[in-house]
């Protein structure tokens, strides 16, 4: 063989003798151990037929000249070759399909009452069968017509789909639910307490799933350098030995590299059901040296310390699901005379069919440890709940639930604000990235202005139905955790989808990529803002909020410079477009370890009894009504509409500044990216600057002077021009900074159980930035950039509406402005020494910011109202009902004693009452 052919033969049959041997061994587990086959299995072995015929096609390909250059191939092979290549092409896919389905299968056989889990896995397999059938039939359909796959040359009237192409752009589904599987039963496991040898073989079993990732990462890597060593230009590749455009070389590896992801795919899918037969003839392997189990006896049963047998690996008719398998076992008879093992093996009688075969078995029944307790009809095995003192088990992780986080002052929020922090550096560093990728799919492509809004139009399109559509039932059902991990995973794929959107050249594909990137984020936002908001006294809302969403801004800073000056930088066609989808990847696998991170991190939670409680205890400041409504009712309302309008201005002054500052300073020799970079690093600051003012005066206040501001410099951008023109829009970038934390945080006060829902309708008004841009840009084509200036100055004018309600109505000012220490408090014992109480009035006396409080409570929390324990006011009770009785013995005693002084005892007995 030459070239590059005996590489792709020798790797290829090597890969694919192993999966067949794995798929024997099986078989050999299921049908002589444990005597029960399962669709899984059936599943399984129509992957291994789908992969007999998709190696082969390789094997033969490779004979006619896959891995020779196009010269080298004889030209009455060519036909073969096609062939080959064609039902290589088509039956890739299936076998895909078949391998997941089949592991999908075996994940929910292990479930019975997880519900979460059960859905997600129903999930994961409707996409990889819905994926998978689509990704055929654009394989089986390459040409039109059909029939121009066989011929070496194309005619005039046919078309053909770029296979490489293809592949590259169907990667990110395979990558997507390759981690889906890996990470599914995680879960799970990472809850089950074991022994450390069995702790090993959990850990290798499901990790086996890493390796596919791995491989596909691999493959596509090599079809990525197939595409760019041919040509710069992906479209030119097709599946047809076409003259110059070399197929069969540079395609060989790639294909060699299909062949190993599909048959490793078919190993890791087997091997968590060859435990029943390694447990059979290696049960060493199985067992801790340590385990009173661990040496075995010739039936199948081991000694325990006392020399009872105890149950290690059941007969296989104990494990059938049907009486036909069911044959009499000889047990032998123990010391003690128990002649129920005869009849019973780990609580399952032999005599007729367990109520556990027709139902789908635990996971603990399936990676148990081998100790007498409920059977283990997968395994071959049983488990127990109880294990030996001797045995060091352990815990993945502390899944031990935090306290809620209304409940913590401000040293103990540091540690989940801090965490929560890093999802505002993430979404801040994605929309940097993506402004930039935007704008250079746009000169690749040569999209126009209204296209390239529409990229962005399209990317605030996913706020406005993300967290209404998805944010809202899992905040509401399943809590903040869950709403960070569910946006992750959504953002996750959106990145993902980056790299088929560059491979086709695609604008819809493009806008697809960028709506499903903003739907992630909303979902993210939509549980990150009320978190902060929430975490700690409220009082600090706006403080804590202003410095994550400061923390945001910077990373929206640092990913425009890191993609412009590194990963963009030699950025011209689409090759080299595809090439930096790397970054995009990087990004999707960091999105997913941060989701593991976070189901395993402590996260507080609020839930909405806490939230109500807390609230009323201002509930007659919250329910004053203004014009018939409830205070509090009217500024959600407001604060939803004040939103909507500022982000939209926002947005119009981000998608105009770069065409503001080139006709204000068409000489500078700053360049419009400089101006941006300037704005957004004055826009960070800005935050900071915000949070550190509401120390010392009312957030209220601050968003009064920002909309001033913002109204006035809009307005001076449009009567200056040149350097004072570009100060102006600059100074509107430090106003627009604290607005939004401040908004949020002020919106959300004293709604109680609703407080969730409130911050899913502020973070939908988000959305606002979707539209307005469009009408900005309309109005630069007809009166020109100045002019246009004043959709900005309307947009900041209807969201001023909101900081005038709230500093001209006196019901709304004690309705929305902070009050010391409101959080809830836990329960604290009294002192056994008396300590002054402090008493302050029930409105807020302080005329600024947190700094002007009252500090006397929060400098020394000793002098906190004491909140007596459950138990204590009970104990109270009963020592008032006490004194009362005490109080009328004592008079009798004392009438008694005047007549009676002789009775001592008596005397004593009051006494000792009194003391009490």
């Amino acid at each position: 063989m030459e070239g590059r052919q005996q590489a792709t033969l020798g790797v290829s049959i090597t890969l694919f003798s192993i999966a067949s041997l794995f798929v024997a061994l099986r078989f050999i587990s299921r049908i002589f151990v444990v005597r029960k086959i399962g669709l899984h299995d059936w599943l399984m072995l129509v992957a291994w037929f789908i992969d007999f015929g998709f190696s082969f096609s390789l094997f033969y390909a490779v004979r006619k000249g896959l891995g020779l250059h196009s010269s080298d191939i004889k030209p009455e092979d060519e036909l073969a070759f096609n062939t080959a290549n064609y039902a290589f092409t088509v039956l890739y896919n299936p076998a895909l399909m078949a391998v997941k389905t089949s592991i999908l299968v075996f994940f929910l056989t292990l479930t019975r009452n997880q519900k979460v889990f059960r859905c997600a896995n129903y999930v994961t397999l409707f996409v990889v069968n819905a994926a998978g059938f689509a990704l055929t039939l654009v394989n089986v359909f390459q040409c039109r017509p059909l029939s121009a796959v066989f011929l070496s040359d194309i005619p005039a009237h046919a078309s053909c789909t770029d296979i490489v192409t293809l592949y590259l752009s169907s990667s990110p589904v395979n990558i997507i639910t390759d981690l889906a599987i890996l990470l599914l039963p995680m879960p799970l496991l990472t809850t089950m307490r074991l022994p450390y040898k069995q702790k090993i073989i959990l850990v290798v079993t499901f990790s086996f799933g890493f390796f596919v990732a791995v491989v596909d990462v691999v493959r596509i890597a090599f079809l990525q350098q197939a595409a760019i060593s041919r040509s710069l230009e992906v479209k030119s590749i097709h599946i047809q030995n076409i003259g110059g455009v070399d197929f069969s070389w540079y395609a060989s590896l790639s294909f060699m590299w299909s062949v190993v992801e599909v048959n490793i795919s078919i190993i890791c899918g087997c091997v968590p059901s060859l435990k029943p037969l390694v447990t059979r003839l290696v049960p060493k392997l199985i067992r801790d040296t340590g385990d009173e189990t661990s040496t075995a006896s010739p039936h199948g049963l081991s000694a325990g310390p006392t020399g009872e047998s105890q149950v290690a690996v059941p007969p296989p008719a104990a494990v059938s699901g049907s009486p036909e398998f069911q044959l009499p076992l000889p047990f032998p008879s123990n010391n003690n005379g128990d002649k129920g093992l005869r009849n019973q093996v780990g609580g399952v009688s032999t005599g007729r069919p367990s109520s556990r075969d027709s139902e789908p078995m635990g996971i603990m029944d399936f990676l148990g440890i081998p100790e007498t307790g409920a059977l283990d009809t997968e395994g071959g095995t049983n488990t127990s709940a109880s294990y030996a003192p001797d045995i060091t088990f352990f815990d993945f992780v502390n899944m031990k639930n935090p306290e809620s986080m209304l409940k913590l002052n401000n040293r103990e929020s540091i540690t989940p604000i801090a965490l929560t922090t890093l999802l505002f550096f993430l979404w801040g560093f994605a929309y940097g990235l993506l402004d930039i990728l935007n704008s250079q799919f746009e000169t690749i492509v040569n999209l126009g202005p209204w296209h390239s809004l529409g990229l962005h139009g399209a990317y605030f399109g996913g706020y406005v139905v993300g967290p209404l559509l998805v944010g809202r039932p899992v905040l509401k059902i399943w809590g903040f955790k869950s709403t960070f991990i569910t946006g992750l995973c959504i953002y996750a794929c959106g990145t993902l989808i980056f790299w088929p959107s560059a491979v086709l050249t695609s604008t819809p594909a493009f806008i697809l990529s960028n709506f499903i990137v903003g739907f992630g984020l909303a979902v993210l936002e939509t549980a990150a803002n009320p978190f902060i908001a929430l975490c700690g006294p409220l009082e600090n809302s706006e403080i804590r909020l202003n410095i994550s969403q400061g923390v945001q801004a910077i990373g929206s800073v640092l990913s425009p410079l890191l993609a412009k000056r590194v990963l963009f930088k030699n950025v011209q066609d689409v090759a080299s477009l595809v090439d930096v989808q790397w970054a995009y990847l990087g990004i999707a696998l960091f999105d997913v370890l941060l989701a593991v991170a976070f189901y395993y991190l402590p996260i507080p939670e609020a839930s909405d009894e806490d939230l109500e409680e807390l609230a009323n205890r201002r509930r007659e400041d919250n329910m004053t009504k203004v014009i018939g409504i409830p205070v509090v009712w009217l500024t959600l309302g407001l604060g939803v509409w004040s939103q909507f309008f500022y982000v939209a201005g926002q947005e119009v002054v981000a998608t105009a500044l770069q065409r503001f500052v080139l006709a204000a300073r068409p000489d500078s020799s700053l360049k419009p990216f400089d101006f941006l970079t300037i704005g957004h690093s004055i826009f960070a600051v800005g935050r900071f600057f915000a949070a550190f003012a509401q120390w010392f005066l009312k957030p209220r206040w601050i968003l009064m002077v920002s909309y001033i501001g913002m109204i006035v410099c809009s307005i001076l951008c449009m009567k200056t021009s040149g350097t004072g023109a570009i100060v102006m829009v600059m100074l509107v970038y430090l106003f627009e900074s604290g607005a939004f934390s401040i908004i949020f945080a002020i919106s959300l006060r004293g709604t109680a159980q609703h407080t969730k829902t409130a911050a899913v309708f502020m973070t939908a008004a988000i959305g606002g930035g979707t539209f307005f841009p469009f009408a900005e840009y309309a109005a630069y084509l007809a009166h020109g950039g100045s002019y246009s200036f004043c959709v900005i100055v309307a947009l900041f004018c209807a969201g001023a509406i909101f900081p005038i309600y709230l500093n001209l109505v006196p019901a709304v000012k004690k309705q929305v402005d902070p009050v010391p220490n409101e959080y809830l408090r836990r329960h604290r014992r009294r002192p056994r020494t008396s300590i002054e109480t402090v008493h302050r009035e029930k409105s807020n006396p302080s005329l600024g910011g947190v700094l002007s409080h009252p500090r006397s409570l929060a400098s020394n929390p000793d002098h906190l109202p004491d909140l007596l324990l459950p138990e204590e006011m009970h104990e109270n009770s009963l020592a008032r009902d006490f004194s009362g009785a005490k109080s009328s013995f004592s008079s009798t005693s004392r009438a008694k004693s005047n007549s009676s002084r002789n009775s001592g005892s008596k005397k004593k007995f009051s006494t000792r009452i009194d003391d009490l």
